[in-house]
C-alpha cells in the first residue's frame, strides 16, 4: 500500500502521514510550504519531501490512494494527475472514517473547547489502560503523536466544522458518523467560508440531523445556540446535557465538591470545567465511574497552548493560549481574571486567522478584553498579505474592541517593549496572558 499526501505539511495531515508510516504503510507527500513542527516531525520519520513544490510525475499507478489537504487548491497539478489516472482521492476525514468505520467513534464537536475536551478524555482513558485511537489538534502530555491508528476498538476524534478539502466542501464533522458526540458550543467563526452566523449554525444542524437515532449527544446546556438546536432538531434520541459544576478556589487551585470527596484540579476557568463535565459524561458512557474519573482528571494539566503556564515566579506568572475567536478570547481572559483576582492582568492578543483579520468580523470582538487591566492587540502586514486581505487601520481595531485604552501594534519589537514595561512597573504581582493561534510574528513568548 502506497499513500500520497497532497499538502502534507498541515497540522493534522503530517501527523496522519506519520501514523500511517508507523503502521508500515509506504507514505510520500508534497507541499509548497512546510514549517515547524511539521518539518522536523516529518524529517524525524524520514518522510519529509525532498523538495518543496508540486510534482505530478510522482503520481503514478504505483500510488494506491491520495489524501488531499485543505491547503491544496482545486487546480493542484498532483490532484489533477490523480484524477486523470483514476486514483482514489480522500480528504483526511473521509480517510479516517474508512479506517475507523468498524470502531466505536467518539466525536468532540463545537466552536471551542474541542482540543481540551479531547485531551481530557485521552488522559483518563490512558490512566485505565483502555486501548483507543485518536485524532487531536495539539500535543497532549504523555502522547508522542496527535494521531494514532491501531487495532483498538474505540477512536476519539476532535471534530472540525471547516470544509474537508478543495473538492469536498462539506464540514469534516459530517464524515465521522459518531456513536457518541459532544457539542461544546456554537459561536460564529470562519467568516471566509461561512459569511453569516446562520450559515455557520447550519453546519451543526446538519451534523445533528445526520446522526443515527441510537447515537448519544452530550451537549452544553449553558450555550443558548446549542440548546436552541437541540430543541429544534431533537436528534438523536439520547441527548445528555451538562453544565458548569460548582467549585471554589483555594490557594490558586480549583476545588470540586463531588459526591465522593473533594477533588483538586490543576486547570481552571468555567469553560474548562464545562469541558471536564463533557469528558466525564463520555467516560461514563465508556464504563468509567465518576469516582475513578475524578481521581484521574485531578492529574490533568492541559494541552499545549490551551491556558498553558509557561513560567512562574513570585512577581510574574505567564500563560499562553490558542484563543482566536471572540468567545474564546473572552472566556480565557475571564478565567484568568477569576483565578488571579489580585494580579495585574496584562493581556496580549494576535489577530492571525482569516476571520480575525477581516474588517467585517472585527466588531464581534467588542468588549472581549474588558476584564484585562492592560491590553494590546498585535497584527502583521505579513499575515494580511498571506490571506490576501486589505490593510486594517489601527483605529478601527480600537473602535471594534470597544476599549479606549487598548494598544495596537504591528511591530513585534514594539509589542515586546510594551509588555516588558507593563510587567516591570507594578508593585502588585502580574499575570501575562499571550493569546494567539500564531506566533506573534516569531516573538519569543518564553523570554519574559
Amino acid at each position: 500500500m502506497h499513500i500520497h499526501f497532497i499538502a502534507v505539511g498541515g497540522a493534522v495531515m503530517h501527523q496522519l502521514a506519520i501514523a500511517l508510516h508507523l503502521k508500515g504503510i509506504s507514505v510520500s507527500g508534497s507541499d509548497d510550504d512546510i514549517t515547524d513542527p511539521a518539518r522536523s516531525n516529518l524529517n524525524l520519520h524520514q518522510i519529509l519531501p525532498p523538495a518543496l513544490g508540486w510534482f505530478p510525475e510522482r503520481i503514478n499507478t504505483g500510488v494506491d490512494a491520495v489524501i488531499l489537504g485543505m491547503h491544496a487548491k482545486i487546480d493542484n497539478p498532483e490532484l489533477l494527475k490523480a484524477q486523470e489516472l483514476g486514483i482514489p482521492v480522500y480528504s483526511f476525514p473521509e480517510y479516517i472514517y474508512e479506517y475507523a468505520k468498524d470502531k466505536k467513534r467518539i466525536v468532540i464537536a463545537g466552536s471551542h473547547g474541542k482540543t481540551t475536551t479531547t485531551s481530557m478524555i485521552m488522559h483518563v482513558l490512558r490512566s485505565f489502560d483502555m486501548p483507543f485511537d485518536y485524532l487531536v489538534g495539539a500535543k497532549v502530555e504523555g502522547f508522542d503523536q496527535s494521531v494514532r491508528l491501531s487495532d483498538a476498538p474505540v477512536i476519539l476524534l476532535e471534530g472540525d466544522e471547516y470544509p474537508a478539502s478543495a473538492i469536498e466542501k462539506r464540514p469534516k464533522i459530517h464524515f465521522y458518523h459518531p456513536h457518541i458526540s459532544i457539542l461544546t458550543g456554537i459561536a460564529w467563526d470562519h467568516i471566509n467560508v461561512f459569511p453569516t452566523f446562520e450559515i455557520y449554525k447550519e453546519q451543526f444542524a446538519g451534523y445533528m440531523s445526520s446522526m443515527q437515532k441510537d447515537a448519544v449527544l452530550i451537549y452544553n446546556a449553558e450555550d443558548k445556540e446549542v440548546v436552541g438546536l437541540t430543541e429544534k432538531i431533537n436528534n438523536p434520541d439520547r441527548q445528555i446535557p451538562y453544565i458548569t459544576p460548582t467549585y471554589r478556589i483555594k490557594d490558586n487551585k480549583v476545588v470540586l465538591n463531588t459526591s465522593e470527596s473533594q477533588v483538586t484540579l490543576s486547570f481552571f476557568g468555567d469553560h474548562n470545567l464545562q469541558n471536564m463535565e463533557a469528558a466525564r459524561k463520555v467516560c461514563n458512557e465508556l464504563g468509567i465511574e465518576d469516582v475513578d474519573f475524578y481521581h484521574s482528571i485531578s492529574s490533568f494539566h492541559g494541552a499545549a497552548r490551551r491556558l498553558e503556564k509557561i513560567s512562574e515566579r513570585p512577581e510574574l506568572v505567564v500563560y499562553r493560549d490558542f484563543a482566536h475567536a471572540p468567545s474564546k478570547l473572552k472566556a480565557t481572559i475571564n478565567a484568568v481574571r477569576t483565578q488571579y483576582p489580585d494580579h495585574n492582568l496584562v493581556a496580549c492578543f494576535e489577530l492571525h486567522t482569516y476571520s480575525s483579520l477581516n474588517e467585517n468580523f472585527l466588531s464581534e470582538y467588542a468588549h472581549s478584553m474588558d476584564q484585562a487591566d492592560k491590553s494590546a492587540v498585535f497584527y502583521s502586514d505579513h499575515a494580511l498579505a498571506i490571506k490576501g486581505l486589505p490593510d486594517i487601520n489601527p483605529q478601527q481595531i480600537t473602535e471594534s474592541f470597544k476599549k479606549e485604552d487598548l494598544h495596537v501594534f504591528q511591530d513585534k519589537d514594539q509589542l515586546r517593549e510594551w509588555i516588558v514595561n507593563n510587567i516591570q512597573s507594578n508593585d502588585t504581582p502580574t499575570c501575562l496572558l499571550l493569546m494567539s493561534s500564531g506566533t506573534f510574528d516569531g516573538m519569543d513568548v518564553r523570554g519574559f
